[in-house]
């Protein structure tokens, strides 16, 4: 290989850092996040009053996590999922940031999920049948 080659593929490869090095930097950071811990689109939004669950599908899996409104001081938080007919998967903790994530196998049956960050919770019945 030429040496002419190894420079612009090095050049490129170091754009490639840099590009995604800035949309790191311009992502929001519970969104990026929670993208990052579960694999797969997000179908659902769960805001409460302290904070929001958010759910991701890929394949039969779906994978939850609860994000505080308030991220950095250490409080109780926990997220569950649940597949109809299976037990619940559960996270619960102190944590500064999220709970989770959890992942369960539905297949195509009904979720139940739950989400608590202190004293506001969530439960949103089945979904996603």
């Amino acid at each position: 290989m030429h040496s002419g080659a190894i420079r612009r593929r090095l050049a490129l490869g170091l754009a490639v850092l840099t590009a995604s090095g800035l949309l790191a930097v311009a992502a929001p950071g519970d969104a990026q996040a929670a993208t990052v811990l579960c694999p797969g689109r997000k179908v659902r939004t769960l805001p409460f009053s302290t904070g929001t669950v958010l759910v991701y599908k890929r394949g039969g899996y779906v994978c939850a996590v609860t994000l505080t409104k308030r991220p950095g001081a250490w409080r109780t938080m926990s997220v569950s999922v649940q597949a109809r007919g299976n037990r619940p998967v559960v996270d619960q903790g102190m944590y500064a940031h999220h709970a989770g994530p959890v992942t369960v196998h539905a297949g195509r049956r009904c979720v139940w999920l739950k989400g608590r960050v202190g004293r506001g919770k969530f439960s949103s019945g089945w979904i996603l049948c």
